[in-house]
């Protein structure tokens, strides 16, 4: 299996689809093409996960309303838009739905590059936070029952006798499962041990 990362172009004009995939196969990307954005949602559930270059206008379906499908079923490939000169506004209004960049045709190689790699970074950062997420998950398995309450506690910022009285302890008891908190996350901080517990998902009311 190439380990290449991918780019879906999804784009109606077979000319931008061909230019396009020529410029990121020789860039040392792999590259899967799509004539239609209903094309591509058809499919994207069994996708492999990468980068998706957007064409802003498509007959039947524009990108914004591909962005907001894929939004709606909770695909997290990021977006770059390809978009015509005046389509700017458009642009905008897919940048506040998520997406990472837009790019104006004829697009510059230079340019479409700096965008690819925003993308990928964004991809590896939401990695980054799965993976710590599912570190802190483990971390904080050892930590007995009433551990996890009074961290949860100190989580949502509640003061040591809030979180005495609202689990029916001493305040003295509270501190002492405090200490055995830091002990077991192995942070010397509280600051380090909220960090663990709000990755592992403490402190949401």
């Amino acid at each position: 299996m190439s380990d290449r990362k991918l780019i879906h172009i999804v784009d109606d004009e077979e000319a931008i689809r061909r230019s396009t995939s020529f410029v990121l196969k020789t860039s040392g990307f792999a590259v899967e093409t799509w004539k239609s954005g209903a094309a591509f949602l058809k499919e994207v559930r069994h996708a492999p996960h990468g980068c998706i270059l957007l064409d802003m206008r498509m007959p039947e379906m524009d990108g914004l309303k591909v962005q907001q499908l894929l939004n709606e079923r909770g695909i997290t490939m990021p977006v770059i838009l390809l978009t015509g000169h005046g389509d700017i506004s458009m642009a905008v209004r897919a940048m506040k739905a998520g997406a990472v960049d837009f790019i104006e045709k004829p697009f510059e190689k230079a340019i479409l590059m700096t965008a690819i790699k925003a993308a990928f970074d964004r991809i590896d950062a939401a990695g980054s936070a799965v993976a710590r997420a599912e570190e802190a998950t483990i971390i904080v398995g050892t930590l007995t029952g009433r551990e996890r309450e009074v961290l949860d506690g100190l989580a949502r910022g509640l003061p040591n006798k809030t979180v005495a009285y609202d689990l029916g302890i001493s305040p003295r008891t509270v501190e002492v499962h405090r200490a055995n908190i830091m002990t077991k996350l192995e942070v010397r901080s509280l600051s380090d041990a909220l960090r663990i517990a709000f990755a592992a998902g403490f402190g949401q009311d």
